[in-house]
C-alpha cells in the first residue's frame, strides 16, 4: 500500500486541498479531501492526473533530427519523408525495436504521458517469411520495462495505395492477411492484464481493401475495442480517394462503416464541414499529433469548428520529434491561433485555455486507450503526475491556472514523480532506469547506421 498527502489534487470532481490519496493493488482505494497527513504518506505538492499519449509509431523515434536536410527544390515533403522512414523500418529488427521502444516510453513517462497506445505494422522483423510474434514481444518488453502503461493496437496492411493493389517492397514487411492479423490480435489477447490493453486497427484507407477494412471494424465492434485508423492526412490522400473509391476519405468511411466513441480516427487533418460534423456526431476521438503533423508538413485540423460541435480529441506523439504533451497541447491552440487570428480558440467549454485543452485530451484519451476514464477518482487506475509546486513555472499560480502554466510557459516541466499502477516510474524527475535505457538505445542507434537514412 502507498500513501500519498497533496497539497493540491486534480481529482475527478475538481480541484481538491489537502488530498490524502491511498493505493492498493495498482488502483486508488480512498480519496479524501481536506485531510491530515499521516506518518509514512509521501508528500506531494500538486498531483495531476497522467495523459495518454493515442498515437505512437515507437520505432521512428530514432529518426528525429535525421530528415531535416532539404531534398530536390519544391519535393520535400510527406512521401518523401515516408521514403526515408521505409529505409529505417527496413532494417529494424526485435532487438533494435525493444531499446528504441524502452527509450521513448521512458521520455514519456518523465513529461508526463503514463499510457501509450502503439500503432503497431512492423509485424516481421528484416527478412522473415512467416510471422512471429518478436516485434510484438520486443514493443510489450519495453512498455513493462519502462512501466507505462500500454494499449497494443495492431493495425492490417495489405497495399501501396488506393490504385495499387499489392504492397511495394519496403512495405512486404508490414503485411498479413486479415486472417492472420486477428488471430494474431486474438493471441495478445489472452495477455492483456492490468498494464497491457488491446486494439486494432488499419493503417489507413488506402493502404487496405475495403472488405477487410470491414471484417476488422467488425472484430473491433465485437470485443468492444478501440478501432485506430489514419485518415485524411495528407492532400495527395483525400485526392486519390475521391478519384478512385468516389468520395472523400472520411466520407467514405461514415458511408461504409459506423465509426462510434470506441474508433479514434488519426490525424484527420482535411476534412469538409459535413465530414467535420459527421465526427462530431459519431461520438469518434481524433488523435492529434501536432509536433509530427507540423514537422511532416500535413496541416492543421479544423479545432474550432469540431470543438464548437462537440467533438473529442486525444494527442499523441506519433513519430516522436516531441516527446512532450504539454508541448503537444500547446502548438494545437497556437496552430488554430496562427490560422484564425485570435487567441484561446480552445476555451470553449470552459474558460481557461490549459485547462480545456488538458481536460478534453484526458477524457479522448481514455476512450481511444479503451478505458472508461482515467481520472483520479476512488476505483480509478492510480496513474498520476506529481508536479513540484516550487517550481518557479508554477509561482504565482493557483488552481485556477496550473495547467494554463503548464501549457504555455513553454520550458522544463516541473514533474517530480510519475505513478503507474501504483508504481513510482519517475522519482525526483529522473526516471527509473534511465542509464541503461539510454545506453542500449545510443548502441541500437549507432548500429542502424541513421547518417545513411538522410542522404
Amino acid at each position: 500500500m502507498t500513501t500519498i498527502f497533496a497539497s493540491q489534487a486534480l481529482t475527478a470532481n475538481g480541484w481538491a486541498t489537502n488530498v490524502r490519496i491511498v493505493i492498493e493493488a495498482g488502483r486508488i482505494s480512498s480519496l479524501t479531501s481536506d485531510a491530515r497527513a499521516e506518518t509514512g504518506d509521501v508528500a506531494a505538492g500538486i498531483v495531476i492526473p497522467g495523459l495518454a499519449n493515442v498515437h505512437s509509431h515507437a520505432f521512428q523515434r530514432v529518426m528525429a533530427g535525421h530528415t531535416e536536410n532539404r531534398g530536390p527544390a519544391d519535393k520535400d515533403n510527406f512521401w518523401s519523408w515516408r521514403q526515408r522512414m521505409y529505409d529505417l523500418a527496413g532494417k529494424i529488427d526485435a532487438e533494435a525495436l525493444q531499446a528504441i521502444a524502452r527509450q521513448v516510453y521512458g521520455e514519456m513517462l518523465a513529461t508526463g504521458y503514463t499510457s501509450v497506445a502503439e500503432f503497431h505494422y512492423l509485424h516481421n522483423e528484416p527478412g522473415q517469411r512467416t510471422t512471429s510474434e518478436a516485434m510484438f514481444e520486443a514493443i510489450a518488453t519495453a512498455a513493462a520495462d519502462a512501466g507505462i502503461r500500454l494499449t497494443y493496437v495492431p493495425v492490417l496492411y495489405e497495399r501501396a495505395g488506393f490504385a495499387q493493389n499489392t504492397p511495394s517492397a519496403a512495405q512486404q514487411r508490414f503485411v498479413r492477411s486479415v486472417e492472420e492479423l486477428i488471430a494474431h490480435y486474438e493471441n495478445v489477447g489472452k495477455r492483456a492484464g492490468n498494464r497491457l490493453m488491446t486494439g486494432i486497427g488499419v493503417h489507413s484507407l488506402r493502404a487496405v481493401f475495403p472488405e477487410s477494412l470491414r471484417a476488422i471494424a467488425a472484430v473491433a465492434k465485437r470485443d468492444r475495442v478501440p478501432m485506430h485508423i489514419h485518415i485524411a492526412e495528407q492532400q495527395r490522400e483525400v485526392d486519390e480517394c475521391v478519384e478512385v473509391l468516389g468520395a472523400r476519405p472520411v466520407e467514405w468511411l461514415f458511408e461504409h462503416c459506423e465509426p462510434d466513441e470506441r474508433w479514434c480516427l488519426v490525424h484527420a487533418t482535411h476534412l469538409d464541414d459535413t465530414e467535420v460534423a459527421a465526427i462530431a456526431r459519431s461520438g469518434a476521438v481524433v488523435g492529434l499529433c501536432p509536433s509530427t503533423e507540423a514537422n511532416l508538413g500535413d496541416g492543421l485540423f479544423p479545432l474550432k469548428t469540431y470543438l464548437e460541435l462537440g467533438g473529442q480529441i486525444a494527442i499523441g506523439s506519433d513519430s516522436h520529434v516531441s516527446v512532450n504533451p504539454f508541448e503537444e497541447l500547446r502548438w494545437l491552440e497556437y496552430g488554430q491561433r496562427l490560422i484564425t487570428q485570435s487567441r484561446n480558440v480552445a476555451a470553449i467549454r470552459r474558460p481557461q485555455t490549459g485547462r480545456s485543452l488538458f481536460d478534453m485530451a484526458l477524457t479522448g484519451g481514455a476512450l481511444a486507450c479503451g478505458r472508461s476514464s482515467d481520472r483520479l477518482a476512488e476505483g480509478g487506475n492510480a496513474d498520476l503526475v506529481v508536479l513540484d509546486d516550487d517550481s518557479p513555472m508554477l509561482a504565482g499560480h493557483t488552481t485556477k491556472s496550473f495547467l494554463d502554466a503548464l501549457v504555455f510557459s513553454g520550458f522544463s516541466l516541473p514533474i517530480d514523480r510519475v505513478m503507474v499502477a501504483g508504481q513510482w516510474c519517475v522519482t525526483d524527475g529522473r526516471q527509473e532506469g534511465r542509464e541503461a535505457a539510454g545506453a542500449a538505445y545510443a548502441a541500437a542507434a549507432e548500429r542502424l547506421q541513421l547518417e545513411t537514412v538522410s542522404t
